[in-house]
């Protein structure tokens, strides 16, 4: 199968007919092989029962409905669990993304060797105040942060390689640095391509200035577990390290210099009347608890079951 298209959606009953049909024209088209993988997030409309009579009618499009709303990074780690194609296109149901950016994704991914290709929203139809200037900010920190120089973390419309989406996990809001997580697994060919971008036609967006703040969170979070997720010690050791030392050699510097002074006959004040003692006492128990953070999270990764399990990409 040369595509498979995921399309998690929450509450979208009026665009899926639509969106389902724009997808297979651009397919019918380009004589792809393809199918539709929906993933309905928990909606609370009719957006089930219209996936239904859409699989009805054309045997290409799949569904997978949730209990209950999870999370767009559910909705997509399921969805790559599930699909079979060659290359992997992800997009959102609210056709802010359009299914004629397709083919040319795909040849990116198949000719031009890219192992993920994002897109780029350049002209947006969003309110610039709620979306746009925070949109950009996010970007350009994460680019900072991550070192992967993409214009737009965010966009759903993104292509992979079936290698890829098999070999990551996306999980918690996490979905927003999939370009992250599949640098950590080792696909470093990562592309970007300019999209057009859709005004929002029917209801409204799911998603609030809140995702902003969870962001920064999950970047944090992602960031620390993919450098030391199999190696804690090395994170919490060394800072814990530094900071028994400096608190160490601060109140053994009190000590000596009470000893001078006593010796000389210099007014001095005692040891514990003075905040650094305290400041370097903090210090001391503050790297020690960070050592000991660090001896149990080895102790927990030593019992991880997939300790040992690493991204191979050749085998003869």
């Amino acid at each position: 199968m040369d595509i498979s298209i995921i399309v998690p959606l929450y509450n979208e009953e009026e665009s899926l007919p639509e969106l389902a049909a724009w997808i297979k024209r651009v397919m019918d088209e380009h004589n792809f092989t393809y199918e539709v993988v929906m993933v309905d997030d928990g909606s609370s409309d009719t957006s089930w029962s219209v996936v239904e009579r859409l699989h009805a009618e054309n045997p290409n499009i799949r569904g997978i409905r949730f209990r209950r709303n999870y999370g767009k990074s559910a909705a997509l780690n399921t969805g790559f669990e599930a699909c079979e194609g060659d290359v992997v296109i992800t997009m959102d149901a609210d056709l802010q993304d359009s299914p004629d950016e397709i083919p040319e994704l795909y040849r990116m991914i198949k000719e031009d060797g890219y192992d993920l290709v994002s897109g780029w929203k350049k002209k947006r139809y969003d309110s610039k105040i709620a979306k746009n200037i925070p949109s950009k900010f996010f970007n350009w920190t994460t680019r900072k942060m991550s070192g992967i120089q993409l214009h737009d973390f965010n966009c759903g419309l993104k292509a992979y390689r079936k290698e890829v989406v098999k070999s990551i996990e996306v999980y918690s809001e996490m979905h927003r640095y999939i370009p992250l997580i599949a640098k950590w697994a080792g696909f470093n060919k990562i592309g970007e391509k300019v999209v057009q971008h859709q005004k929002r036609k029917y209801g409204v967006t799911k998603f609030g200035l809140n995702r902003f703040v969870n962001g920064y969170l999950d970047l944090l979070t992602i960031s620390f577990t993919t450098r030391f997720g199999k190696k804690p010690m090395h994170a919490f050791g060394v800072w814990g390290t530094i900071a028994f030392l400096i608190g160490f050699i601060c109140t053994i510097a009190l000590i000596v210099t009470k000893l001078v002074h006593q010796s000389h006959g210099v007014p001095f004040r005692q040891v514990t009347d003075q905040p650094l003692f305290f400041l370097a006492l903090l210090a001391m128990v503050l790297g020690f608890m960070m050592f000991l953070a660090g001896f149990l999270g080895e102790m927990i990764a030593r019992n991880d079951p997939e300790r040992n399990k690493y991204q191979i990409s050749q085998k003869i």
